[in-house]
């Protein structure tokens, strides 16, 4: 950001949101008819293989950016409210039950993933949080979060995001409760289940608007400066399902009819490291070419939720039967909503 923004962000911040959203929402509406020009000038027909994977992917690539750079905006300036002292303040001392609810829910508006498992989940166990409570909330935050609901709504609409936001809490919320039921604080590395109890007051400072953009643009720089990469490749998969798969293939062994697919669609999702952004792009050419939409909503949250390198990072924290709990848990209602959506819908 040069020094001319940063000014004017201080000076007026208001104005300076009104003018980059109208910029934003006006480069939003071109991007259409800007990737078919440029497939246009390359020696390239638009109906053939590679035309149609360029498309996808001159399309894609600026859309995700431009939706990603949007909501992590936004949000940063959100999650300005949500420390994590605040949040840890939010469900200390609270029982099991609605606390979940209340945990799976603070999960969508608070910008933890997967790399801050354990630096939270020692916080929130020194802070008193309930175990049940607290993994409520580290599978809502980065399966059920803002970047996901975004692009969701981006690409498919309300309702496919709507049905996302739905079918993420019911399965943080439930996999918590069953966890805190359990009761297995036994299974916590000693060293955690050891420490010493904190206070988990805080003081809300006052921040103005201009301080909030600046949250935003800095939301942006890290979280955007991240994940790229994975975007880029995530499109780039995607383009060339959409570009080279033929029509209806995905259904061969990711339809309705194969019911072995959903467990399949886990299996693969889990050892894959990546993010909401990344796998969204997949999931758009899955679907266009033939996949149901329980299997690859299930292949989504096992990506997201059920990640190889968290396990490995839980692992300093957690004992192993609490791990494969906490994996058989989460991946039973993975399992359950792509049978139950492959059923009904």
């Amino acid at each position: 950001m040069t020094a001319l923004a940063m000014r004017w962000t201080q000076r007026n911040p208001t104005l300076f949101l009104i003018v980059a959203a109208l910029l934003w929402w006006g480069l939003y509406q071109s991007l259409i008819p800007a990737s078919e020009a440029l497939v246009a000038t390359l020696p390239v027909a638009r109906d053939s293989h590679l035309g149609g994977a360029l498309q996808f992917f001159f399309y894609d690539t600026p859309k995700v950016l431009m939706l990603l750079t949007g909501v992590v905006f936004v949000m940063g300036m959100v999650n300005s409210y949500f420390t994590p002292e605040r949040t840890r303040a939010l469900l200390a001392g609270r029982t099991e039950g609605m606390s979940n609810v209340m945990a799976a829910t603070l999960g969508i508006v608070t910008p933890f993933c997967s790399c801050s498992a354990v630096p939270l989940f020692i916080g929130f166990v020194q802070a008193g949080v309930p175990l049940g409570v607290t993994f409520s909330f580290l599978i809502s935050a980065p399966m059920v979060n803002e970047v996901a609901l975004a692009l969701l709504f981006g690409m498919f609409g309300w309702k496919i995001a709507a049905l996302y936001l739905g079918l993420g809490l019911t399965v943080a919320i439930v996999a918590g409760w069953i966890i805190g039921r359990l009761k297995m604080e036994a299974y916590l590395e000693d060293w955690v289940r050891d420490m010493p109890k904190m206070s988990v007051g805080y003081e809300a400072a006052k921040t103005t608007l201009a301080d909030r953009v600046q949250a935003g643009f800095a939301s942006v720089r890290e979280i955007v400066g991240k994940v790229w990469p994975y975007i880029l490749a995530g499109i780039a998969i995607g383009a060339g399902i959409h570009g080279w798969v033929p029509e209806d293939f995905m259904a061969s062994f990711m339809g309705k009819d194969a019911w072995w697919s959903v467990p399949l669609a886990v299996l693969i999702g889990v050892p894959m490291y990546t993010n909401a952004a990344g796998v969204i792009p997949i999931v758009q050419a899955l679907l266009a070419k033939g996949a149901a939409l329980g299997t690859v909503l299930a292949f989504m949250m096992s990506v997201i939720a059920l990640s190889l390198p968290e396990m490995v990072i839980l692992r300093k924290v957690l004992k192993i039967r609490l791990i494969a709990t906490f994996v058989g848990v989460v991946a039973s209602g993975i399992l359950i909503v792509g049978f139950v959506f492959n059923w009904v819908l």
